[in-house]
């Protein structure tokens, strides 16, 4: 049996991997508990999430990525080796090419870790291709980026939210910042901190996030009951809160996301601009499905805003489409 080509999505918070000709077979949070004197890793990926917040004080669940790149590379070789070996793509002589796609504007040393973990873990030597993410986004998103004309994609991950407009296959200009769905989670665990005293994990920040959060003005108008605990007297409390107030707590995080478009946008050849108002941007990643989001660029950038179609899968869909035509990756991509 030959080995098979994947691309993985390395995300800050879930890993999705694709298998030439299998399609998205792995779609795990990026977090992994391990054993803190022994350093010995317990559990991967889902089963680890579910540890996050309530273990003893020798076990850590932890994230190895943080802001899209390599925060702990050891942690983040097992976890990537874990995942690769479930799917069962290495040959009985042969280890798998592996796309793996990273953030625009990493540092030298940062790629060098990624690829170097990607190998470690299994990938074959002079096989592992490095890809710009909202590159990957936009071809998984369905857009035609072979063509001598301007797409624009804003990809909002867990770590990093990246904007790119690109042109002939290539990024024409773009802008990588460290705001995305994590910080959101963190605005809100501080905003009910402030307000009402009252301490919440990220996993509750997170889920008031997606059934009421919205980040623009009215888009939505519901409640939800919370349960923390009170930091005055240490004990649990029950709060109510409102759509209104999570649209406050993220005005700010999500103000940096809409300078970046500009930005992105404001160093674009106006002939690609032109291709730009007629296409619209499409949005990719978790953060596309935020509430508002889409609505609030459009108004902000003057120019329709697309959330794609099923927005957390694209950047993993995208490699599996590069994959496929692999003789079109620049070998320059290959950090040997």
């Amino acid at each position: 049996m030959f080995a098979r080509d994947i691309g993985i999505d390395l995300g800050t918070a879930n890993v999705l991997i694709h298998v030439k000709g299998r399609g998205i077979v792995l779609n795990e949070p990026s977090v992994v508990a391990y054993n803190t004197d022994t350093k010995k890793v317990l559990a991967v990926g889902e089963e680890a999430r579910r540890m996050v917040g309530r273990t003893p004080g020798n076990i850590k669940a932890m994230r190895p990525l943080k802001d899209g790149v390599i925060a702990d590379f050891d942690i983040t070789e097992a976890m990537l080796r874990h995942f690769i070996n479930k799917l069962d793509v290495k040959g009985m002589f042969t280890r798998p090419r592996i796309l793996i796609c990273c953030p625009t504007g990493i540092t030298t040393v940062e790629r060098k870790a990624i690829r170097e973990a990607a190998e470690k873990s299994g990938g074959k030597k002079d096989g592992i291709i490095l890809e710009e993410e909202p590159k990957v986004a936009a071809v998984g998103a369905g857009m035609d980026i072979n063509q001598p004309s301007g797409n624009m994609v804003i990809d909002i991950g867990g770590g990093t939210t990246d904007v790119a407009v690109l042109s002939m296959a290539d990024i024409v200009t773009s802008q990588s910042i460290k705001m995305a769905g994590d910080k959101f989670d963190v605005e809100i665990l501080n905003y009910i901190k402030r307000q009402y005293k009252l301490l919440i994990g990220e996993r509750t920040a997170e889920e008031i996030k997606i059934r009421i959060g919205t980040v623009f003005p009215g888009a939505r108008n519901e409640e939800m009951d919370i349960r923390g605990r009170d930091l005055v007297t240490g004990l649990p409390r029950t709060i109510t809160i409102k759509s209104e107030e999570i649209e406050g707590a993220l005005r700010e995080p999500v103000s940096n996301i809409v300078q970046a478009a500009k930005n992105v946008l404001e160093a674009t050849p106006p002939e690609l601009s032109a291709d730009i108002i007629d296409r619209g941007v499409i949005l990719t990643g978790g953060g596309a499905l935020l509430n508002g989001i889409d609505m609030l660029l459009s108004e902000e950038l003057k120019v329709p805003v697309l959330v794609a179609e099923d927005p957390l899968d694209c950047v993993a869909r995208g490699t599996g489409i590069m994959l496929e035509n692999i003789g079109m990756l620049d070998k320059r991509k290959r950090i040997m």
